[in-house]
């Protein structure tokens, strides 16, 4: 079902054109991500769909029954009721209902209403006819999908008051309860921001499973990777729509370029022969026929233009003024917080010259304080930093705190740099888009984006040996995060950073550090490696905690009624054969699937069409990749 047209829209800021003939669909289970550089028009065309912004031309069309949730960046949920309390007005209809069902019940048992046949028999059809719709709107389970978004979202205390919560607190919940709302067009600008690694991988398990049709804009492209099916690209007031995720999307476009640009060249080609042969030949008696049909050949050939590649980019790289020694900081029983309050402790670890280490852990535990702790912008509460010889140190603050100045852009860097000639300055900020007047722009007046690149180029300067980022990914588009990722995987310096970012973490990672209120774990390896690692822990512990169980069990078994052990371990035996008849179900499902998938790409209607194709390899993969861990647990469960 069709849920939103948008068609030939137009939207201008004053007599600027933003965006121009924008085309986009929505249908049920669509999932679909808006991406371009910043500044492009993917929020404005975000707002307008959700109906907070007017546009110039075009339509938009929406059936009067479609529901539309909206979140914009940074939006902050503001209430004066508990965490719990402000969830519960989303159900609000349901309570209703639920007290009309209780009041239904009360007249049920009331003796002279139960005498009077005709008048039960109508309140017992309205009670039925309720108590049904209560069932399909969810009446028994909202109470368990809160708890469930909450406890996703990393909130466990839900008696905690709203106003007492922090900003990224605050967005969180705006998102959980716009997720409780199930609006039938879900549409989330930058949903990722203020989200740890833990919450961002449930966020993409939930969205995955989300009944309506979901419309992104992110930056996050392991989560767009995981998430979506369709992407629609903003670029020169145009849009244009591509089938997949978005490496998809990349593959999509480079072949579409490369192959717009052979037919160009070969048009080109051939428009230049015609020329050099009607200019040959025009003014000879004996060819001037065919040099005239030539001429009317090319008049009447519809001329391509040259492929337009992608929008220029910042370019930059790190460099380094002098090495440093081979030990780069020694961390030894570090404990770190605010006010002689410890947030972590016992963190112990060693940064060599050349790595680059990836902190990761949960909001609030202590990432950017051991940051701030090791630049000695804090003190440190216990332990010891040991600093390596000809250390400098360059230093990215996530909030951007430092870039609020009423300078203009120009003299933010130029009073750092007073020796270097304008046009020096000039050079490194357009190396970063800052052309013309942007350059004369008041620093506090910038964008997020504009004062990411703005911090990148001042940290640029500095030429240090050590680079601490915090969350260095932040309010950049996806192209300027694959600058920054070369930039930093050709710096021949060390490296510490904070990112939820898993893409940016596995290209630029030769180390993970884990955090923790007790302490540090070191992993050897990408963010890949450190998933890998992390479960593998799991299952172990699992295994363990079974065999102590086990044991436990083996051991009080002497205690215990034998009927009652008898009893459990016949409810486990019934419990597995009945997973297990549910997974061969779902097996011979799958295998007909496959089969089904691998004769429609057989078929010659099928395999002519480009999306069909990418379409049915994307569903074919998923239910083998299904199929593949069910036979694991089918095997598990057959022993």
């Amino acid at each position: 079902m069709i849920l939103l047209q948008v068609n030939q829209l137009q939207k201008y800021y004053g007599a600027d054109l933003i965006l121009s003939n924008i085309k986009l669909e929505l249908q049920t289970r669509d999932r679909v991500a808006l991406v371009g550089r910043n500044g492009a028009g993917k929020s404005t065309l975000l707002k307008i769909i959700a109906g907070h912004l007017s546009y110039d031309g075009g339509e938009i069309i929406k059936p009067k029954d479609v529901t539309i949730g909206y979140l914009a960046q940074n939006t902050g949920l503001e209430s004066k009721l508990s965490i719990w309390d402000e969830m519960l007005t989303v159900f609000k209809p349901l309570q209703e209902m639920e007290k009309t069902l209780r009041r239904l019940e009360e007249q049920m048992a009331d003796p002279a209403i139960f005498e009077d046949s005709g008048k039960y028999e109508r309140i017992l059809k309205e009670y039925d006819q309720l108590q049904v719709k209560f069932k399909e709107q969810g009446g028994y389970q909202y109470e368990s999908d809160i708890r469930s978004v909450l406890y996703g979202l990393n909130f466990h205390d839900n008696s905690l008051m709203i106003a007492s919560l922090s900003g990224g607190q605050k967005t969180r919940l705006a998102l959980g309860k716009l997720l409780l709302t199930k609006p039938d067009i879900l549409i989330l600008d930058e949903p990722t921001n203020h989200l740890d690694i833990n919450t961002l991988s449930w966020l993409e398990q939930y969205l995955q499973g989300y009944d309506g049709a979901i419309l992104i804009v992110s930056h996050d492209r392991y989560f767009l990777d995981k998430v979506v099916t369709q992407v629609y690209e903003v670029s020169r007031k145009q849009i244009q729509r591509f089938t997949g995720n978005y490496s998809a999307y990349l593959d999509q476009k480079a072949a579409n370029y490369e192959r717009d640009m052979k037919l160009y060249e070969k048009q080109q080609q051939e428009v230049a022969n015609l020329q050099d042969f009607i200019q040959r030949n025009l003014a000879r008696a004996s060819t001037t026929k065919r040099a005239q049909s030539r001429r009317k050949k090319l008049e009447k050939m519809e001329l391509m233009d040259r492929p337009l590649g992608d929008e220029k980019s910042a370019t930059f790289s790190f460099e380094i003024e002098k090495q440093s020694g081979n030990d780069v900081l020694m961390v030894e029983s570090l404990a770190v917080g605010y006010e002689g309050k410890k947030i972590s402790e016992d963190i112990s670890f060693r940064a060599y010259r050349g790595e680059s280490i990836a902190l990761v852990g949960p909001n609030g535990i202590g990432k950017s304080t051991l940051l701030k702790t090791i630049i000695k912008k804090l003190p440190s509460l216990e332990g010891a930093i040991r600093y390596g010889t000809n250390l400098a140190i360059g230093y990215y603050d996530q909030e951007q705190a430092e870039l609020t100045s009423n300078k203009r852009v120009l003299n933010e860097l130029w009073d750092d740099y007073p020796l270097k000639s304008e046009k020096e300055i000039r050079t490194v900020l357009g190396n970063f888009l800052f052309s013309g007047d942007d350059v004369l722009k008041i620093v506090s007046t910038l964008s997020g984006g504009e004062k990411a690149r703005l911090a990148l180029a001042k940290l640029m300067l500095q030429k240090a040996n050590l680079l601490i980022l915090d969350e260095p990914t932040n309010h950049l588009d996806l192209d300027s995060k694959e600058v920054l990722e070369n930039a930093l995987i050709d710096y021949p310096g060390t490296i510490l950073f904070v990112s939820h970012d898993r893409y940016f973490i596995n290209r630029i990672a030769t180390k993970v550090l884990e955090l923790s209120p007790k302490g540090s774990l070191e992993y050897l390896g990408d963010y890949d490696y450190y998933v890998d690692k992390k479960l593998e822990q799991e299952e172990l512990a699992a295994l363990a905690q079974a065999a102590s169980i086990k044991k436990t069990t083996e051991k009080d078994s002497t205690e215990k009624n034998s009927y009652q052990q008898d009893k459990e371990t016949k409810k486990i035996e019934r419990q597995r054969k009945r997973r297990l008849e549910e997974v061969e179900l779902r097996i011979g499902e799958l295998e007909e699937q496959i089969q089904e998938f691998e004769l429609q790409l057989c078929d010659p209607e099928v395999f002519q069409d480009h999306e069909k194709v990418l379409n049915i390899n994307l569903q074919n993969e998923k239910a083998k990749s299904e199929l593949e861990q069910l036979m694991d647990e089918w095997a598990a469960l057959a022993e």
